[in-house]
């Protein structure tokens, strides 16, 4: 019982030292193996907050690396999963226990089934109760040929609810950070999460620049109802952002039909070069998908698009009200690089850079002239790509 209790104890102070919930996980069942749980199979189900996925699984499995696998939304409207002992869990709110290697032990769920022809003898499941009224759950299987004895259950059941604070603790940090990664970015998002949230906490950084928009959002706003609108605003955005994060770019903001994104590039500025190299492989890419999903279905808008590419300095960081900031970037190269952009349409461009950015691909672009642009006293030059020369 002591040992139980310190178990207990180490629960509800945090599972220190473990960093992830997977470290938590294999400990806490190491310490139940210590103390006698004969365990052969624990699962944690935790439901998250994601775009693409519904909630994630932690198995357990002794000498071997926590298992992690993420279920969509759409496998949580599966039969699978509606009829399964977890789900009957979470959604009554009880706790479930099959002893499977009694013969009158009823199989009414195909996971219980599997379980035993798996060697299974004895399935506890428990709901894990979160402070926010959300409710996930926790599994115990064993091949022990007696199964679990009724005190190792009582046990059991007493220590979920330590447990289900720490998998909060860890499911909340989780949170916290899929959010932050879904709408200011993975690099931006730990900044955040490093406790960069003062408002002028800027750091000036080496960057290429990409600063993308849409032709004719304006027309098409007017034709198009909300719903339909932003189908195609997303439909337009998925032929640009992959590419973008493949050659190591980070989205930054959305501005209605616009996109802004920067490559880092590192202090010493070894490596502009093969960041420019990337940044201009992945506007390629974006135009190809963009001429291929103006084609791919009919009767949809004919997707058109205007990019402007450069480097510079840029300030990355907290910018806004006391109580209401914007993790961004501005400065006179994101100025150069909007207004190189609003150049695209009249030029009958796609892909428009700066002499900065120009300059390490002399066989690839080539002046279209020197423009006067606004906030700047010096005309610039302004470079396009020669495979667009009879566009």
């Amino acid at each position: 019982m002591s040992d139980i209790q310190a178990t207990a104890d180490w629960l509800i102070d945090g599972a220190r030292p473990a960093a992830t919930l997977q470290a938590a996980l294999t400990e806490f069942c190491d310490r139940l193996l210590g103390c006698g749980f004969p365990l052969w199979r624990v699962g944690l189900f935790v439901l998250t907050l994601h775009p693409q996925i519904m909630g994630q699984r932690f198995l357990w499995r002794p000498d071997q690396p926590v298992d992690v696998a993420s279920a969509s939304f759409e496998t949580f409207q599966t039969d699978d999963f509606r009829r399964s002992p977890v789900r009957y869990a979470i959604d009554n709110r009880v706790c479930i226990r099959r002893k499977l290697a009694d013969e009158n032990s009823p199989l009414d769920f195909a996971l219980t089934r599997e379980l035993k022809a798996q060697g299974a003898t004895d399935y506890f499941v428990a709901p894990l109760f979160f402070i926010d009224g959300a409710v996930h759950a926790a599994s115990f299987a064993t091949q022990e040929p007696d199964g679990f004895t009724d005190q190792q259950i009582a046990h059991l059941s007493q220590l979920v609810a330590p447990l289900a604070r720490v998998t909060e603790a860890h499911a909340l940090q989780r949170k916290a950070s899929i959010l932050l990664d879904t709408y200011v970015g993975p690099h931006a998002g730990a900044r955040v999460l490093a406790g960069q949230i003062r408002r002028g906490d800027t750091a000036s950084i080496h960057a290429a620049i990409w600063l993308s928009d849409m032709r004719g959002f304006t027309r098409l706003a007017d034709l198009l109802p909300p719903r339909a609108l932003v189908e195609e605003l997303n439909r337009y955005f998925d032929c640009q952002v992959p590419a973008i994060l493949k050659h190591g770019g980070e989205v930054l903001k959305y501005m209605g039909d616009g996109l802004l994104a920067i490559f880092s590039i590192a202090a010493d500025g070894a490596n502009e070069q093969t960041v420019c190299e990337a940044a201009l492989q992945a506007a390629r890419e974006a135009r190809s998908a963009v001429a291929a999903a103006s084609v791919a279905v009919e009767d949809r808008f004919d997707l058109r698009f205007g990019l402007a590419l450069h480097v510079g300095e840029v300030l990355y960081g907290n910018i806004g009200s006391e109580n209401r900031l914007d993790f961004t970037c501005i400065g006179p190269a994101v100025n150069l690089v909007a207004r190189m952009e609003k150049l695209t349409d009249g030029l009958g461009r796609t892909i428009l850079a700066s002499n900065e950015f120009a300059k390490y691909f002399p066989s690839e672009f080539a002046p279209v002239g020197e423009f006067a642009l606004r906030g700047f006293d010096a005309a610039r030059a302004v470079f396009g790509l020669k495979d667009e020369a009879k566009r």
